[in-house]
């Protein structure tokens, strides 16, 4: 079976090694390529990957290490709270505290947003809990008890003179009867229960988003 010769065209018997025309080679060795070659065209793609991966390793919240930071910024929330700092400013910083100590294990990591809300919502019932009993025990043992009571009764009475309607006003007249401050008093501990969960996840994603923009920057 004749087949053309490769470099001058002309039609050469299989298997003579040369061609009668031109004496151009007509057995060819077909080489295939050396498996380093294909291993070094696809390193760089694993060294990109890797590096993205070094640079978006997302911690999880794992509760059992969690605890920690999260009573660490409780802890550190309500005494800035009892020294003077406006509740909601604490109750917004409890969360963001809990995100960088969190992250302080772990460092040029990041924390997704999501896991930020978590700890800020963590965070925010230690403080709730931490704040009421040293609360509890600061009104007990300095006697504030009654101070307590005057200053409800100075705000119903400031709230009854701000309306004319007649139920309001029948309302805010059995608050100020020892079981409707008992209900006002229970009232406000479940408002501030809500409040420090919610700021606390306000305040563990707003950590979380500024952190993530610094990792990135």
């Amino acid at each position: 079976m004749d087949q053309p010769c490769y470099k001058c065209g002309q039609s050469v018997e299989e298997g003579v090694p040369f061609c009668p025309h031109c004496s151009a080679p007509q057995i060819r060795v077909v080489v295939a390529e050396p498996p380093s070659q294909a291993v070094l065209a696809t390193e760089p793609a694993i060294n990109i990957a890797r590096s993205e991966a070094d640079a978006g390793v997302v911690l999880p919240v794992a509760w059992s290490a969690a605890f920690r930071p999260c009573m660490l910024a409780a802890l550190i929330a309500s005494i800035l709270m009892f020294a003077g700092l406006y509740p909601l400013i604490s109750m917004i910083s409890v969360g963001f505290l809990a995100v960088v100590f969190y992250r302080q294990r772990w460092p040029g990591s990041a924390i997704k947003t999501a896991a930020g809300v978590r700890l800020g919502a963590l965070a925010g019932l230690l403080w709730f809990a931490l704040s009421a009993v040293v609360g509890t025990i600061f009104v007990f043992l300095l006697h504030k008890g009654p101070e307590i009571r005057g200053w409800l009764l100075e705000r119903i009475d400031q709230a009854k003179s701000g309306t004319t309607d007649p139920q309001t006003l029948a309302m805010l007249e059995r608050f100020k009867s020892p079981e409707g401050l008992e209900v006002l008093m229970i009232c406000m501990l479940i408002f501030f229960f809500i409040a420090s969960i919610g700021f606390g996840v306000l305040g563990g994603a707003l950590g979380a988003s500024l952190l993530k923009r610094k990792n990135r920057v």
